[in-house]
Order: C-alpha cells, then sequence, then structure tokens
C-alpha cells in the first residue's frame, strides 16, 4: 500500500516530509511524492515522480501512471502545501479517496469565492470588491471606505498584500499590485481559470485595527477540534505584511477565544471542509467582534507544525495521514501546553547571500529548539513583498508566555542574513 503526497517545493516542509515518512515506515507503507523538479525531498520517500503539478490534469495523469506501475494501490493523498491542494483534490477525486473536494479546494484557495462564501454563511469578515482597473476601485473604496488592502485573488505568503490609505495611495499602487498579484503566480494551478474568470482584477478588503491570531485545526468527519492557537504579537500595520512571529498558547481573552473557535468552525462549514488541516488566520479588534481573513484547507504553514507539537504535545502531520487512511487521529494535548514561540527571518535587503551571522549562537541558546535555514550563501534573496516565504525559522520555548518576547527580542539581535 502507498501514501501519496502531492508536493510544491518548499524548504521549510523538510519536517513534515521527515514526520511522514517516519508515519509511513511505521506502517509499512511506501511513501510516494509527485512534485516538479525534486532535490532535497527525495530522501524522504521511497518513490518520487517529477511531474507539471502546476496543471491539475497533467498531476492526475502522472498518478494514474505511476498506480499502474506500483505493486500496491495508494491508501491515502495529503499535501503540506497550498498550491498543491487542488490538484491534491483532483487527485484523491480520481481515486475515490478522502480528502476535501474538488470545487472545495478551490474556494479555499481563490479569496474572492472564499469572500463570497464567508457572506453566504454568515462569517463575519471584513468588507471587500473586486477591482479591475483603478475607477472601479476607487468605486469600491468609496464604499468600503480607507484604509483598505489590496491582495491577490490567489497566491500566499501575503506576497503583494498591500494597505492603502487614500486615493493617492491607490492611484499609486494599485497597478503595480494588480501586475504583480498575477504575474508572480504563474505557476499556480489555478492561474489560467482564475484569471481568465476574474479578468486580472485583485481582491480589495476594508482594513482592520488590532492584532493578527492564527487558528490550526483538524476536521473530523465534519467537526472542528481546535488544536491551538497561536498569537501574532509584532504589530502589522502595514503596508505589507510579512509574518515574523508567532507565540502560543494564544493570551487572548477566554470569550475571545471561545467565539474565534465558533467562527473557525463557521467557516469550515461554510467552505465545506469536512475532513483534514487547516489554518485560519484572524483580525482581533478590541471590544469587537473578531473578523476573519481566510481559512486554508492545510496545515499551517513553516515552523507552525514544530511550534504546535512542542506547545500541545499533538502531531499534526500524523493526525492528518490519520484522517487521509480514514482513521481517527489522536488528539490528546498534554495537561499544560508548553510557551512556544517562532521567529521567521529575512535578509534585511535583497540580493545574494555573503554571510549568515549568528546560527552558532542561536543554537547555543538553551530555548532554541529549532533553527532551519532555508536558504544558503551564495542564494539570490528577495525581501517582502516580492519574497513568499522567509530564509529561515527558530522554534523557541520559555517558562512563561511573557517570557517569549524576552527570546525573540534575543534572537532578532542574533540571527542576521549578510547580503551583496
Amino acid at each position: 500500500m502507498s501514501i501519496l503526497i502531492l508536493h510544491t517545493s518548499n524548504a521549510s516542509r523538510r519536517r513534515h516530509l521527515g514526520r511522514a515518512a517516519r508515519y509511513a515506515k511505521q506502517r509499512g507503507e511506501r511513501l510516494i511524492l509527485i512534485m516538479e523538479n525534486p532535490t532535497w525531498e527525495t530522501e524522504f520517500a521511497d518513490r518520487v515522480v517529477a511531474a507539471d503539478t502546476s496543471d491539475i490534469a497533467t498531476t492526475v495523469a502522472a498518478a494514474r501512471a505511476l498506480l499502474e506501475d506500483e505493486p500496491e494501490p495508494a491508501r491515502a493523498v495529503v499535501t503540506f502545501v497550498e498550491h498543491s491542494v487542488p490538484a491534491a483534490a483532483a487527485v484523491a477525486a480520481d481515486l475515490g479517496l478522502p480528502f476535501v473536494g474538488e470545487r472545495t479546494a478551490r474556494v479555499a484557495r481563490d479569496k474572492y469565492a472564499m469572500r463570497e462564501a464567508f457572506a453566504a454563511g454568515g462569517v463575519p469578515q471584513p468588507a471587500f470588491g473586486l477591482a479591475r482597473t483603478v475607477d472601479e476601485a476607487r468605486t469600491t473604496a468609496r464604499r468600503i471606505g480607507y484604509p483598505l488592502v489590496m491582495k491577490p485573488l490567489i497566491g500566499g505568503g501575503s506576497m503583494y498584500v498591500r494597505r492603502v490609505d487614500d486615493d493617492g495611495q491607490l492611484a499609486q499602487h494599485f497597478e503595480p499590485i494588480k501586475r504583480r498579484a498575477w504575474d508572480a503566480f504563474g505557476y499556480d494551478p489555478l492561474y489560467e481559470s482564475a484569471l481568465a474568470e476574474y479578468g486580472g482584477a485583485i481582491l480589495l478588503e476594508a482594513y482592520l485595527p488590532g492584532s493578527e491570531i492564527s487558528v490550526e485545526s483538524l476536521v473530523v468527519g465534519g467537526e472542528t477540534h481546535v488544536v491551538a492557537v497561536h498569537d501574532k504579537p509584532l504589530p502589522m500595520n502595514g503596508p505589507y505584511f510579512e509574518e515574523v512571529c508567532y507565540t502560543t498558547p494564544s493570551r487572548l481573552p477566554v470569550e475571545v477565544e471561545a467565539r474565534v473557535r465558533e467562527i473557525t468552525a463557521a467557516a469550515h462549514r461554510a467552505v465545506d471542509i469536512r475532513t483534514g488541516a487547516t489554518h485560519t488566520e484572524f483580525r482581533i479588534q478590541d471590544g469587537a467582534e473578531p473578523m476573519i481573513l481566510e481559512t486554508a484547507a492545510r496545515l499551517g504553514g513553516g515552523p507552525v507544525y514544530q511550534s504546535l507539537l512542542l506547545s500541545t504535545g499533538v502531531d499534526m502531520v500524523a493526525g492528518l495521514l490519520d484522517l487521509a487512511l480514514g482513521e481517527q487521529p489522536d488528539l490528546t494535548a498534554k495537561p499544560e501546553p508548553t510557551p512556544t514561540g517562532f521567529y521567521l527571518f529575512f535578509a534585511g535587503k535583497a540580493g545574494r547571500i555573503k554571510a549568515i551571522h549568528g546560527v552558532d549562537e542561536a543554537n547555543g541558546d538553551p530555548h532554541v529548539r529549532e533553527l532551519a535555514l532555508y536558504r544558503s550563501v551564495g542564494d539570490e534573496v528577495d525581501v517582502p513583498p516580492d519574497a513568499g516565504q522567509a530564509h529561515g525559522h527558530v522554534v523557541f520555548t520559555a517558562d512563561t508566555v511573557s517570557g517569549l518576547g524576552d527570546v525573540f527580542d534575543r534572537l532578532v539581535k542574533t540571527i542576521r542574513l549578510e547580503t551583496a
């Protein structure tokens, strides 16, 4: 028997694939990876099939062909990356295996379709609209008010998400953001269909002041089980919204967190996510209803998995694989969570990495649990908003939630990527 993983290259998913490989070995399953241009990922799989995963039909055909050559059928289909969710849904549907439906996979990636699904389901969210031109954007701005946020309809990693505060900024930044919002995601399986459907439009949303959180859940038989809530303690006021620090357990008031859990479950129902892992993001405003930003039909990215595992003891990768095999996941958490956080670090400016400073010092910090570099000396790197991913991460713990801030501040001063 085999487990199929549909994958898009992502340096932050090494631990996910490593855990999947151990899981498969323990179960006596073969782990088969389908992705384009595999490199380091091959060490974790029993078989790797290179396929153009930007094309869903090609991916389905590749899965069929490889299974004809396999001695045993596939028992499960999973993915750990957002861009592969639609392809994984199509492959699972073709094989009759558990996964989110193909329509759900698209809605969970198409930000306008998601907004409409939330609206139909009564899920609290910011006001929104589409705009293909500056004039359309001005009309939408008059309706929802400034400040507003412009963002791509597909994509991820907060790339080309920008706040604008008035008509002047809108006129200045609309066309550059619109152009990049499409040019940067040509590899996405939804690119061609979304471009045709929306005519090159981008999404405009009311800017919500306040802080951000993320919610990590497993959906079992249509029931949402929130495993952890991460705070994003640094201000995220714009103009861009790069994510740098997460901490858990959350410091939200009990009643606010309870409402967040209710809205997360409502969002899953609205998008029709009945199984699998999800990553949901909110804006929290003092004295106001929590507002959902989006929900994704996948595990949280990068170090979210390790942070959650250290804090709660719940293994989300194993849980996701259990669900894919039609089994009940183990959601037993520690009696008391361990205060855990992570720091996503970027180079100070775009260019070629000349040196990476502070790695040995950070690894020697007694609070550091994992330091991962996604790039090496000599690599060319971008910075936000052109970077869809950080250049590395460090996961850390502390004795108290308030102590996480001290560790983070120390690591910010320690780790530095020098570019030329």
